[in-house]
């Protein structure tokens, strides 16, 4: 299986264990890695069966203002800025990621944040048989899970875990 992080995080896929296949025809990715795995697996040319996404970073619905915002706390104060995602990344669960932290860059947020997930893109991956699933926590702080899930939910199937949040813990 390729897997790819979260942003700022590194090696957190041992809190997606019940989630993942262990499998050379799969890829997955968390957060910021899911707007990653599913690029690789739109522009690869492997076959692949099975893409996961686990709580996709989801964020095209929100207004220029909050991405600005978010950026500029960042630039700011990254350590605090990080500090706090991690929080909410955790939250509701008392999880503790920071064995997990690999400070992400502006840049990287920065194409977090503005990253659109395309429909046209979408139908073309299950075209051509891979399976997507989509796993969302419905208390998650990082992203609007109910957006997400509307989205998502028309595309591929689409899982929200009532008391979950981005971890997909509670």
């Amino acid at each position: 299986m390729r897997y790819f992080n979260g942003f700022s995080l590194q090696g957190e896929e041992a809190f997606f264990r019940e989630f993942l296949i262990e499998s050379d025809l799969c890829v997955s990715g968390f957060s910021y890695g899911a707007q990653q795995a599913f690029e690789y697996v739109y522009n690869t040319t492997r076959r692949v069966d099975r893409l996961i996404l686990l709580s996709p970073a989801f964020f095209q619905h929100q207004k220029p203002s909050f991405l600005r915002t978010q950026l500029r706390y960042f630039k700011s104060g990254e350590e605090a800025y990080i500090k706090q995602f991690l929080a909410n990344a955790a939250y509701p669960s008392e999880d503790d990621l920071s064995a997990s932290l690999h400070t992400g860059t502006y840049e990287e947020l920065e194409s977090l944040l503005t990253y659109r997930w395309e429909s046209e893109k979408i139908s073309e991956i299950l075209a051509r048989g891979t399976t997507i699933e989509v796993f969302l926590g419905s208390e998650d702080r990082i992203i609007d899970a109910a957006a997400a899930f509307d989205f998502f939910a028309r595309h591929a199937v689409t899982y929200l875990i009532k008391g979950a949040g981005h971890l997909l813990r509670d």
